[in-house]
């Protein structure tokens, strides 16, 4: 008998200890990490510069509210914004990826009140995009453009409209007066692995420009790495400026910790009455005292666990793309008949699934199937939506590493196959 709530549909796996980019189950068997809690071990697991953060600091302050100062949330605030983001802003740390984009919604709201329609109500809504994920709090879940995590959650929070993905006619017919902000996935990772493309967040920036709009950037399993810049969109369109980012997952390495940030920009410019000085709104200044807030985010633990997770990510950058252009390329090579495609950002890979070509029991989904078959052959490789694995290793997963875990895919991969069609061979 489990007293913890039923919410998720668990892997028949209790794991107890980690290595690297292997972990071990309560019976001793070892296996190939490539879920890395879904997109956090950014470093693989209990890796040094990560412990000896968490030791050090935890035998120092482990908690300390937002009602002080913080040195270890002011630094990791700076290296974000100066080091990683590089464009003026301020961060606000919480705890999860759901929590950042709560915020992040609040901060639309905001703009909204300041920058009203043109009768001076407030704009709302925020757009997003069919197979989105942006959470599971009840912001999160309105935000997201998938139907099922809303079941049974109704009525949803008016203000969300959800369009498709990639397409900037559609995005340019759905903008209202109403409308406050764009909210995107540079990569869709629940949804499936689907990349932005260049054309289309270059598109979403310039109707935010025409149209007054904040555009906004998920970056909660992509961000910090994960897809090769520490800011994913750079990989796509490096040219352009957002408004706001959220960000959590890898950032903390395991430890837990989510943050957004907002953009320095000016959103007006007015006189003063009765002078002639010039003042000007920027867009983060709108979150100010009593605007937002949180007991646990940003702690000197779990901001002392960012920094030492952070510090290393710029050197891994390079590992980051040779190790997904192997993926793709070996995958390729296969011609597998069950491989529609492999699609992507650096080490965030789906492996898009054939599903006429793999024997699945009836009332399973096929990627589901196929990552419990991978459990029993020694590799941990989460589903993307029903016909999508998804490989997410950690950052500094070696080539040996990649290879092994790929002979493993394949073997499944063709034990699962039709006879009638082949191996690929």
């Amino acid at each position: 008998m489990s007293y913890v709530l039923p919410t998720y549909g668990r892997f028949p796996l209790t794991l107890v200890r980690g290595e690297g980019t292997r972990v071990w189950d309560d019976g001793g068997k070892a296996y190939l990490d490539f879920c890395s809690g879904i997109a956090v071990c950014a470093l693989g697991h209990s890796p040094k510069p990560l412990v000896d953060a968490i030791q050090e600091q935890a035998a120092t302050l482990i908690h300390c509210c937002n009602l002080y100062h913080i040195p270890q949330q002011e630094e990791l605030a700076r290296m974000i914004v100066e080091d990683l983001v590089r464009i003026p802003g301020k961060v606000f740390f919480s705890n999860s990826g759901a929590e950042s984009n709560d915020g992040l919604i609040k901060a639309a709201r905001k703009f909204g009140h300041a920058r009203p329609q043109p009768d001076g109500s407030p704009r709302y809504e925020l757009l997003t995009f069919n197979r989105s994920f942006h959470g599971r709090t009840l912001g999160g879940i309105n935000a997201t453009g998938q139907d099922k995590v809303k079941e049974g959650f109704d009525p949803m929070l008016p203000g969300f409209r959800h369009l498709p993905f990639n397409d900037l006619d559609a995005l340019a017919a759905a903008i209202r007066p109403e409308t406050a902000a764009i909210l995107l996935e540079p990569v869709q990772g629940e949804g499936g692995v689907h990349v932005a493309t260049a054309e289309f967040l270059r598109g979403a920036k310039a109707l935010c420009d025409k149209h007054d709009l904040l555009l906004f950037l998920d970056e909660v399993q992509v961000g910090f790495g994960r897809c090769g810049d520490p800011m994913a969109w750079r990989e796509i369109a490096p040219e352009i400026e957002p408004d706001g980012i959220s960000w959590a997952k890898g950032m903390g390495g395991g430890f837990p910790i989510g943050a957004f940030w907002l953009s320095d920009r000016p959103l007006e410019r007015r006189l003063q009455p009765a002078s002639s000085e010039e003042t000007s709104t920027s867009l983060s200044s709108l979150m100010g005292p009593g605007s937002h807030g949180t007991t646990y985010g940003g702690s000197p633990l779990a901001c002392a666990a960012s920094l030492a997770v952070l510090r290393e990510v710029p050197g891994l950058i390079d590992n980051v793309r040779a190790r997904a252009a192997q993926i793709h390329d070996t995958v390729a090579s296969w011609n597998h008949p069950a491989v529609t495609e492999t699609r992507g950002l650096g080490l965030l890979v789906g492996i898009g699934l054939d599903v006429a070509k793999m024997d699945t029991p009836e009332g399973k989904l096929p990627a589901i199937h196929l990552s419990a078959e991978l459990l029993k052959a020694g590799l941990l490789a989460p589903p993307a939506g029903p016909e999508t694995l998804r490989l997410l290793p950690p950052l500094n997963v070696s080539e040996a590493e990649v290879s092994e875990a790929l002979e493993i895919l394949r073997t499944v991969l063709d034990r699962l196959g039709d006879s009638s069609t082949g191996t690929g061979d």
